[in-house]
């Protein structure tokens, strides 16, 4: 069926993503149809369906659900929640609107610790270390260091979101065991060949959070009134909502199939690109692949009549029984079929400006999850999320996706075009803090966007992603800084020579060690990306890695970080050409759904598991202050050899004018 009318779109942010602040695809997706002369909205289902379960109905019917279960099935959670329940239920209205920053003067009382009802999840206050009292000698609030006298706000929000976290826990006990709030029913999705989980559970009688996704879905239908539903899908925490939105369209709509539905996103990009499954097309009628714009206008053409289906682009579609033969006839009902017809993409610099116009940018609530203060900046706060510049201009490391189109096709747009986009961003949201989403903003376009700010006097605050390499001198970070740059994320990965080496990172720790101290210099506030499990990595890499960490940390030059372990995918270069890099790959399970994350046996044998756990754990010291003057053969807990990194080496190489790492 083709429309008879101009579509009109509306684009959706399914559960779960970001509670903070809008997860940015659907704000481009929009802004760009827009540009085009098209009706196009857009709603965040993912902040509705929690503000819709912490609620004061949603505890109630939440609390309804732990009546039901069987004694067996109430757990210590449970049954403290059900204990508390008054106080649940008469506290959450006013927290969320405290963390909506709706009513500032609540956080004297949350603060106190005698107005929320505390769950498990007020126990890790008690992790807390203060670095001038390690050993609790002195007894006294555990608080008191991390927030000070005058941290009340900061205080007031960190215990509100353990009170939602624990109110989170009572949700997955009791009525949704895949509930969380960014990696909701993860597992369904994550590099799964078989589609038969996410087809079992979607089959799965409605529990309690489904019901309420059901109701917000009727409710946006009813008030865009579509005839195409956009779902981006970024995380595979993503996919289960997408799909339980995707079959309550599909249900209301049954007897006029006139709404048509597109899939796309991240996890699509990703580990959907060898797609073969034709029952995800009892949900969607389209998944498309990359940027969105030029797939999304072909798409749009081909159901308004006015382009065949042998022309669409980067599109995955399934052949169904059609009367009558013409070129689009397809072969096989049921098959899917990969249709890709050239065309250019649109430019990044004609892409237009995203817009948050729709999104209740009021309704948003700031958590502080972490204490350190580049950490939180993921969870804090409602940030404007723009891009610098599409893809990456380095494109070479090898554990990355550099095969594919959000990594290998860089495209920049000027100073100009990006100082405006901010100017119309801050004029309409009201709020000049931003977050520049690249994956690796470039320092020539972050030099030129720093001067326009200046030259137009934009006062903004900004952070994003870039690759600690030589041309972030102290003189760019100053001018970054003066321009309202407060933070910045970039990847040390392995913090070994020998494996950045292998990474092809292009950068050595001693150059990481001088660029991250001239931010932090700057005022700049910096993270660190780190790995562990790269292949060959021994122990003997992981705790020269680790003194490396401790280095950068007790001279300065990050102030927060994150282990991740590395993941081989099939679109990264490790993926591609394992002999390159030691190991063999293990099969990959037959199946004709996902397909990302692929195994490989490491001749090296090292226990990454078990070294993850002692990474982890003094890295989350070490961002507290915490252990900086300990060896850090303490962190293990088995025996591990004695670094081969000098003591001094950091201190030494910020000391030396030269590049000695090159």
């Amino acid at each position: 069926m083709n429309f008879t009318t101009p579509p009109r779109v509306l684009s959706i942010i399914p559960p779960m993503t970001q509670l903070n602040t809008p997860y940015p695809s659907t704000a481009y997706l929009t802004g760009f149809l827009r540009s085009r002369g098209m009706q196009a909205a857009q709603a965040d289902l993912a902040l509705g369906l929690v503000l819709e379960l912490l609620s004061a109905r949603g505890l109630r019917e939440i609390h309804a659900a732990v009546q039901s279960l069987p004694d067996a099935q109430r757990n210590a959670r449970v049954q403290a929640f059900s204990a508390q329940f008054e106080r649940y239920a008469a506290t959450i209205t006013p927290t969320i609107a405290f963390l909506q920053g709706r009513d500032a003067t609540l956080a004297h009382r949350i603060a106190s610790r005698q107005f929320l009802p505390e769950g498990e999840r007020f126990a890790s206050l008690d992790a807390y270390v203060d670095p001038d009292d390690p050993e609790g000698e002195h007894g006294g609030d555990p608080l008191a260091w991390a927030f000070g006298a005058l941290g009340q706000q900061d205080r007031a929000r960190h215990l509100a979101t353990l009170y939602l976290n624990d109110l989170a826990d009572v949700v997955r006990d009791a009525v949704d065991t895949r509930f969380e709030f960014v990696r909701y029913a993860e597992s369904l999705a994550m590099s799964q060949p078989s589609f038969d989980p996410l087809a079992q559970a979607l089959a799965a009688p409605l529990n309690l959070v489904d019901r309420t996704l059901e109701r917000l879905t009727r409710k946006a239908l009813a008030q865009h009134q579509p005839t195409v539903v956009l779902l981006s899908v970024p995380f595979p925490g993503a996919v289960y909502g997408a799909l339980r939105i995707a079959q309550a369209v599909k249900a209301l709509h049954a007897d006029h199939p006139d709404v048509r539905i597109a899939l796309g996103g991240g996890y699509v990009n990703t580990e959907l690109r060898e797609l073969a499954e034709p029952r995800l097309f009892d949900f969607v009628d389209a998944v498309t692949l990359d940027a969105g714009e030029r797939p999304l206008l072909a798409l749009l053409e081909h159901w308004h009549g006015t382009r065949s289906r042998s022309r669409l682009v980067r599109t995955f579609v399934r052949d169904e029984v059609r009367d009558g033969a013409n070129d689009d006839t397809c072969d096989k009902a049921g098959t899917v079929r990969y249709l890709n017809f050239a065309e250019a993409d649109i430019p990044f610099e004609a892409v237009g400006t995203p817009t948050w116009d729709g999104l209740p940018l009021q309704r948003y609530l700031s958590l502080l999850d972490m204490l350190n203060p580049m950490h939180r900046l993921w969870s804090d706060g409602r940030w404007n999320k723009l891009t610098v510049a599409h893809g990456c201009y380095w494109k070479k490391c090898s554990f990355c996706d550099v095969s594919l189109d959000y990594i290998s096709r860089f495209d920049a747009a000027s100073a100009q075009t990006l100082a405006d986009r901010i100017e119309a961003i801050v004029a309409e949201t009201g709020q000049t803090g931003f977050h520049f989403v690249d994956e690796a903003a470039p320092p020539k376009s972050l030099k030129a966007l720093a001067q326009e700010l200046q030259r137009r006097q934009l006062a903004i605050s900004w952070w994003g992603n870039v690759r600690f390499e030589k041309t972030f001198t102290p003189e760019l970070c100053l001018e970054l800084a003066d321009s309202g740059c407060i933070a910045i994320s970039g990847g040390l990965e392995v913090a070994s020579d020998r494996l950045l080496k292998l990474m092809k990172k292009g950068v050595s720790v001693e150059q990481v060690a001088r660029v991250t101290k001239a931010f932090t210099d700057a005022g700049i506030l910096v993270h660190a990306y780190l790995m562990y499990g790269f292949p060959t990595q021994t122990v003997q890499d992981t705790v020269d890695a680790l003194e490396y960490v401790r280095q950068l940390f007790e001279n300065g030059c990050i102030q927060s970080g994150f282990f991740h372990r590395f993941a081989c995918t099939v679109h990264s270069p490790v993926g591609q050409r394992p002999q390159d890099y030691g190991v063999t790959l293990q099969p990959l399970p037959p199946g004709a759904f996902a397909r990302n994350d692929i195994g490989f046996i490491d001749p090296t044998g090292t226990d990454h598991d078990t070294l993850g756990v002692a990474l982890k754990k003094a890295l989350y010291n070490y961002m507290h202050g915490i252990g900086l003057e300990e060896d850090v053969r303490s962190w293990f807990s088995g025996r591990v050899p004695r670094t081969t990194v000098h003591k001094h080496r950091i201190a030494r190489a910020l000391a030396h004018s030269g590049d000695r790492g090159r």
